[in-house]
């Protein structure tokens, strides 16, 4: 399947956040007439039919990939109304700790099923997704959600699946972790006497600077971290609160283990 062909038509179920970013990375690179079922959104963009229940969607339509956007707590009443497509179509799940073995035991024997977790970076199209594919997935249909997920960001695969609650816990949680640090950045510049609004514009522009100084080489993160620490300096100071054995190595570490987790428990 070439990349400059149009993306085939995919059967989005759930356009929250993230099926929102998903379909609308799909439309910049030239998407198929498709389908969404969502019964809260009000409108979808041109070539896409919007249907408030599975059962609304016209005969006939016969989506290349049926692409699982709900929340994990409504997947046991809401995949078995989409076994009718194993079989024809993939499906790609970003629902957070659902198994590829418990969906197919919803979705049935036949469904070829792909388990991937993306991160809300992706509704600028800077996100990362890890992705693992389950039995009967072939190459096409694998080559299709790579395609499906690289339109929003980078994309990597595991084979283990049990990989994907730590994936879950680093990348499709970790936004929050960085907006949480710009969050308390700006909350500390207000506490040592700085205008609110020059508070916000520092912490913010700090992280988004210094991500985008991360990204743009391959330097060692520790590395940077040592580069702006001068020896006796004011950095070196913070740094030694921060990373006192109980701060945030023991805490980022917890939180971690926490939201993995997490994850687990929602394969249940």
């Amino acid at each position: 399947m070439s990349d400059s062909a149009p993306i085939p038509p995919i059967l989005l179920v759930g356009c929250g956040r993230m099926g929102g970013a998903l379909l609308a990375g799909w439309i910049e690179r030239g998407l198929a007439p498709s389908v969404a079922v969502d019964p809260a959104r009000p409108s979808a963009p041109p070539g896409v039919t919007l249907v408030p229940a599975v059962a609304d969607i016209q005969a006939g339509f016969a989506p290349a990939s049926v692409v699982l956007a709900v929340k994990p707590q409504n997947a046991a009443e809401t995949l078995p109304d989409y076994a009718r497509f194993a079989g024809t179509a993939v499906f790609l799940s970003i629902m957070a700790g659902r198994t590829i073995g418990g969906m197919r035991r919803l979705l049935g024997p036949r469904a070829a099923v792909v388990r991937a977790m993306p991160n809300t970076p992706a509704a600028i199209r800077q996100g990362v997704t890890v992705a693992c594919a389950g039995p009967g997935v072939s190459p096409g249909q694998r080559a299709l959600a790579e395609r499906l997920l690289a339109a929003v960001g980078a994309v990597a695969w595991v084979e283990d699946e049990e990989l994907l609650d730590a994936v879950t816990a680093v990348s499709g949680s970790g936004p929050a972790y960085v907006f949480l640090l710009a969050e308390l950045l700006e909350r500390a510049a207000i506490e040592e006497g700085l205008p609110p609004d020059l508070a916000r514009l520092l912490a913010r522009r700090t992280v988004a600077g210094s991500a985008a100084l991360l990204a743009a080489g391959d330097e060692d993160a520790a590395a940077l971290r040592r580069a702006v620490t001068s020896p006796k300096g004011t950095t070196e100071r913070a740094l030694d609160v921060l990373m006192a054995e109980d701060a945030w190595p023991a805490l980022l570490s917890r939180a971690v283990a926490a939201a993995a987790a997490r994850s687990r428990e929602l394969a249940g």
